[in-house]
Order: structure tokens, then sequence, then C-alpha cells
């Protein structure tokens, strides 16, 4: 199975952009982050990704319907970090477990961001990814049991 539509849209233009325009890219998807609901106040529930040199939460959560709703919270101090949230929340948004599960965990190389940005953003957002992941197969499976 191929990544989401849209997420597979926004890693074509990423890697089809010119290197001197991508960190320019990455920063607009920062605002693209949704306040976090009020059930997690206080990252209530919520995954801590120490990989990331800022304060960075994640909480994946599967529907009954199997659609994956994702929530982040990082400072706005790390426009980088929360611009990997942004992508996931806008590529993934309306994404079932299959179709999260299916994103290759290279996604930001092949985005063309090891190029623009540090071994270390890129480590961190891979990371993301990856828990991101295994939350959503630790909840369809729950819901499979």
């Amino acid at each position: 199975m191929d990544m989401p539509g849209k997420l597979a849209a926004i890693v074509d233009e990423f890697a089809s952009a010119p290197r001197d325009v991508v960190l320019e890219m990455l920063l607009e998807f920062a605002d693209a982050v949704r306040p976090l609901p009020a059930s997690f106040d206080g990252h209530e529930g919520m995954e801590q990704v120490p990989e990331c040199q800022t304060p960075f939460f994640l909480k994946a959560v599967v529907t009954p319907t199997d659609q994956v709703e994702l929530h982040f919270d990082c400072p706005p101090e790390a426009p980088t970090t929360r611009a990997f949230a942004g992508i996931l929340s806008e590529g993934l948004e309306g994404a079932t477990a299959a179709e999260v599960l299916a994103v290759p965990t290279d996604l930001y190389h092949r985005m063309g961001l090891a190029t623009a940005i540090s071994p270390l953003r890129v480590r961190g957002g891979t990371a993301v990814l990856t828990r991101l992941q295994r939350q959503v197969r630790e909840a369809a499976s729950a819901q499979d049991a």
C-alpha cells in the first residue's frame, strides 16, 4: 500500500523544490498544527518523543471507523520540529490505520530534508513518525482483540 495521496503530494512537492526554498516550505507547515483538545491538558495520555531536542508530545487515536486522529504538541519556538507535526497532520488527515502504517520510515529523506536540515532534526522527525506508527499499530490491535 502506498502512503495517502495528500502526504504523497507533500513529499513530491518537497522533493522537487529547489534546496533554497525547502526550509521556507518546511516552516509553513509549523502553522498546520492544531491546538490540543482540553482532554490532553498537561499532556495527559500523550507520549513524549525524547529524540527531539525540544519537548514534543504526540497521541494517535484510531476511531471505531478506522480513521486515525493525530494530536501533537510542540512549542512555537521550535518551528522545524512543529513542521514535522504539521506535515503529518496535513498529510495524514482522514487516513486509515493501514495508510498510516504504510508511510515509509525514510519519509523525510524522500522529501529531501536531509540536505536542508541537520541529521539530528531528521532523526527527531523520524522518531516522531516511528512512535506515531507504533501507537497506531497498538490501537488497531486493541480494537481487533
